[in-house]
């Protein structure tokens, strides 16, 4: 019997490991590289849309910004009334981004040597249903 799931979730497993070697010198975990990237591609977003973005729960992405905070990565306000907070990446974020990004891009070039760009196509497509399915 072959577990699809328990595959994807070690592979992520894998990412992650290899991931948290290569940026935690730079001063990033994984679990806040996934904000990053999610902010420099939209800008500005409040900390429900990363909740759903991320799949976690609000103390979690609260006490991970927090930290980003302090680390001078984000800046949270507040939103259209208290309880909704903006989030943005600071310059100092925007400089380390490349490095950043070097080192997360070196990863997934690791994981897909040797494989055609026709199996990378089918894999994302698969993934793509299987998130369908799972939301």
């Amino acid at each position: 019997m072959i577990l699809h799931g328990h595959n994807v979730n070690q592979l992520a497993r894998s990412f992650t490991k290899k991931l948290n070697e290569k940026i935690s010198p730079l001063g990033l975990y994984s679990s806040q590289w996934g904000i990053v990237l999610y902010l420099h591609k939209k800008k500005q977003c409040t900390q429900i849309e990363l909740c759903k973005y991320l799949g976690v729960e609000a103390p979690t992405i609260t006490r991970t910004l927090v930290r980003m905070e302090e680390m001078g990565i984000v800046i949270r306000t507040e939103g259209k009334d208290k309880r909704e907070r903006r989030i943005e990446l600071t310059e100092k974020a925007y400089d380390m981004f490349p490095s950043w990004y070097e080192a997360a891009t070196s990863i997934e070039i690791e994981a897909i040597k040797n494989i055609s760009e026709e199996e990378l196509e089918n894999f994302n497509k698969t993934l793509e249903k299987m998130m369908k399915n799972l939301n």
